[in-house]
């Protein structure tokens, strides 16, 4: 159900400092969000969110637990659609396209719109049929030889080929945690997509798998635009360019990352930055 805060006030009055005022318009930007409410039954978790994620960037979504982080990942290739009591109002469009538009094929939109959860997930399947699957089902490859080409390219871009090559038909749970990491990264971009959403991708690793999965994600970035949530503040200094505060429901603030964590705007991000809560 994503990131809901029980103590979220019940209408946008009640928190006059919101984040309503932002005005972080991006020239080049791949995703637009404008005025984003998220309801899961009666209760809010977010507020008029507004935030560009650029092409070809690293867009880091940092807050404390429960401030709407995941929930907002999930609005862009519309995963809160598998919530009955979820309601998403706004507008969020992709390269000028209106992705909760009933003409959207969401099929089609989650082919554009990878993701990466927070836990390593491969289908209990060969380490090849787990990265073929996708092209196959889609209609990618137009034969083995096309689809063998698939499976090499995705595996090598996300460093995971030279590890796995000899034993492609050995199951991917048999695979270390870093190494499922890779897979599933290796699984979401075989569909050709253009934006990789991560949620918390490294939470389940160690600091060796999690170093690689940073590397793989600077390396990404020249082909994919991604937005990842992560509750790691050093690794959203690491990794992106652009950095955008939630707290309670609203962004606070946006921006690059060196700006945000050097000299912010609002009070609430420095106090968060700096360890006061969260």
């Amino acid at each position: 159900m994503g990131e809901v805060s029980t103590n979220i006030p019940e209408s946008k009055s009640a928190m006059p400092m919101s984040g309503a005022e932002i005005t972080d318009v991006v020239q080049d930007a791949k995703f637009t969000s404008r005025n984003v409410d998220v309801f899961y039954g009666n209760k809010q978790a977010l507020f008029d969110v507004d935030l560009d994620i650029r092409a070809n960037e690293v867009t880091a979504l940092i807050g404390p637990s429960g401030c709407g982080k995941s929930t907002y990942l999930r609005c862009l290739n519309r995963m809160n659609d598998t919530i009955d009591i979820c309601k998403v109002t706004g507008s969020i469009e992709l390269d000028g396209m209106d992705i909760y538009s009933d003409e959207l094929d969401v099929v089609h939109l989650r082919a554009k719109v990878g993701m990466v959860f927070q836990k390593p997930n491969p289908f209990p399947k060969s380490i090849y049929e787990n990265v073929s699957y996708g092209p196959k089902i889609h209609g990618i490859a137009a034969g083995k030889t096309e689809l063998d080409e698939i499976v090499e390219e995705s595996l090598t871009k996300a460093g995971l080929w030279k590890e796995v090559k000899d034993r492609l038909d050995e199951p991917g749970t048999g695979l270390s945690g870093g190494q499922q990491q890779r897979l599933c990264i290796a699984r979401a971009i075989a569909v050709q997509p253009e934006v990789i959403l991560m949620d918390e991708p490294c939470s389940a690793l160690d600091p060796i798998a999690t170093a690689r999965i940073e590397e793989l994600i600077d390396e990404l970035r020249q082909n994919f635009t991604i937005a990842i949530v992560t509750h790691s503040m050093q690794q959203a200094a690491r990794v992106s360019q652009r950095t955008a505060f939630f707290h309670l429901g609203y962004v606070v603030e946006v921006g690059d990352t060196d700006k945000i964590f050097t000299s912010p705007d609002d009070k609430r991000t420095q106090d968060y930055i700096t360890g006061r809560f969260g």
